[in-house]
């Protein structure tokens, strides 16, 4: 039964350009932008794009309306969408992606003319945090505050050059290492001084991100380290009245076990272990080679159990779950990621069973429309004034965003329903409870 009709929501019309800002043009984002280029040109569905291919139902049941997503909801159009991003390495996408070995040459060679037009500005980018990686395309000034001026600088020329009218901002780069929260994140005042005195804790992701967010540009962390996340940035999203995301795509593993864990806590099986091991050779897998970057993806990673299994409500079935993860840089395998997983469960009487799984999944296939669908729906937030954390984009991180007195939901079952209200609430459209009682006499 739904609840009472929602007045609906002012959005602004999505007109003229929407330009995308990407740090980090590797695998992930090239993929994105050959694929994008493809479906504007009519070469392939968009597979696993839930802003293209995804219904909503609308009202009952058994009124029969499930329009697509974009037919009800003001989404930009694709080829209203122009695209730049900033890399260490100065190949241009073309080159990238065929670097990335993600897609085949006769895909590429479909859209060659689109990615040789795209090649990286100069990177803020700094080693100590990505250990793995290196490359001559940076920018090079006195302190981090001058190269927030020059990422501004940056924006400001692609708005003028392309015609963007809105700008969004998603990182698609490496994992940083895991950072300690210090004092200048704590404040908006003390993380702009840490900018001009090159305080060794500002990360350059977080760089990118108060540029963006200074500048009213919604940010998407698509990485599983600190950005958008600490107290600074969020004071000033929250002054600029700009929507933020995040973190961490989730697409392969997590993805498998945000499917299976639900289900098996929904039919109140135990689960005595849990053991994931991935192998990856792609410019991912070896920047996690490296114990910080690998603390900051196993901190993402780990956290999803527990919020799904809920072990203070339920300590028979698993408070005692032994939960490990390994990443294993494998350069054979390139960006096909395989993923293994081995569960220890428990039912009936005690009686032990064990699901095994193996995904041979390819991150960038999966991550690329991801990226897409959040460009879309964060445009989306900003145009219908939602500024600050986005939770109902939960459905597509690790490690949910959330308001600090609430915990993340990790099941893609619940995510899916509260992503799909927020769009019902915000075009006016009844709330859906799946409660169903209205088909059936029960009460009268």
């Amino acid at each position: 039964m739904g609840t009472t009709e929602r007045k609906k929501i002012n959005i602004a019309q999505p007109t003229g350009k929407l330009g995308v800002l990407i740090p980090g043009m590797g695998a992930v984002t090239t993929t994105f932008l050959a694929g994008l280029e493809s479906l504007r040109r009519g070469f392939y569905p968009p597979f696993g794009s839930l802003t293209q291919m995804g219904h909503i139902r609308l009202g009952r049941r058994d009124a029969g309306r499930q329009p697509r997503i974009k037919d009800v909801v003001p989404l930009a159009q694709l080829d209203d969408i122009v695209c730049a991003g900033w890399d260490v390495f100065p190949d241009n996408c073309y080159q990238a992606a065929q670097k990335a070995g993600v897609l085949t040459q006769e895909q590429l060679a479909q859209v060659k003319d689109y990615l040789i037009s795209l090649r990286p500005m100069p990177a803020v980018f700094d080693r100590r945090f990505v250990k793995k990686l290196d490359g001559p395309n940076v920018k090079k000034a006195a302190t981090l505050w001058d190269k927030h001026v020059m990422l501004a600088e940056d924006i400001e020329k692609f708005r003028a050059q392309s015609g963007a009218q809105r700008l969004v901002m998603i990182w698609c780069g490496s994992t940083e290492a895991y950072l300690q929260l210090s004092d200048v994140h704590k404040t908006l005042e003390a993380f702009e001084q840490g900018l001009k005195k090159n305080d060794p804790a500002i990360s350059s992701s977080m760089v990118y991100a108060y540029t963006a967010l200074k500048n009213k540009i919604p940010y998407i962390n698509g990485a599983p380290h600190f950005t958008t996340d600490i107290p600074a940035l969020l004071e000033l999203a929250q002054e600029r009245g700009v929507p933020i995301a995040g973190k961490d795509f989730k697409t392969g593993q997590t993805l498998m076990k945000t499917i299976v864990a639900p289900g098996l806590k929904a039919r109140l099986l135990g689960i005595e272990g849990w053991f994931s091991t991935n192998i990856l050779g792609n410019r991912d897998g070896e920047v996690l080679e490296d114990p910080e970057s690998f603390k900051s993806k196993e901190v993402s990673k780990l956290s999803v159990l527990d919020t799904i299994l809920q072990p203070d409500l339920y300590p028979e079935l698993y408070s005692k779950l032994h939960h490990q993860v390994r990443i294993n840089y494998y350069p054979p395998r390139g960006d096909n990621k395989e993923g293994w997983d081995n569960i220890d469960i428990f039912g009936w009487m005690g009686g032990r069973m064990q699901i095994k799984i193996n995904f041979l999944c390819r991150d960038s296939i999966l991550a690329a429309p991801l990226v897409l669908d959040l460009v879309l729906f964060t445009d989306l937030a900003q145009r219908a004034t939602m500024p600050g954390i986005q939770e109902w984009l939960s459905f597509y991180f690790k490690s949910p965003m959330t308001a600090p007195s609430v915990y993340p939901e990790h099941d893609l079952f619940i995510q899916l329903t509260k992503l799909k209200n927020t769009l019902r609430y915000i075009i006016g459209e009844e709330l859906i409870t799946h409660l169903g009682i209205e088909y059936y006499n029960y009460f009268d």
